[in-house]
């Protein structure tokens, strides 16, 4: 099993918190929450995010915000 890069772990978040990512990158992931510290908070982070904002509705934002969103993320990567 390789392990599995910070950035790697930062793609794959979203799959491992709704339960969709593999079994096989389930362990990766696990394997590289328990020995980062940095990940591991940013896995805290992002629980709590979703904890407080619960589910957002689409149709619940306002264009202008919905759009202001998009752009934000657009380029996260770059």
């Amino acid at each position: 099993m390789s392990e599995m890069a910070c950035n790697e772990l930062v793609d794959a978040i979203t799959a491992y918190l709704d339960g969709s990512l593999s079994e096989s990158d389930r362990r990766r992931f696990e394997a590289h929450i328990a020995q980062c510290s940095s990940c591991t908070e940013y896995l805290r982070q992002m629980r709590e995010t979703i904890h407080r904002l619960g589910k957002l509705d689409q149709r619940s934002l306002s264009r202008e915000t919905r759009e202001g969103l998009i752009a934000a993320f657009r380029d996260w990567r770059t």
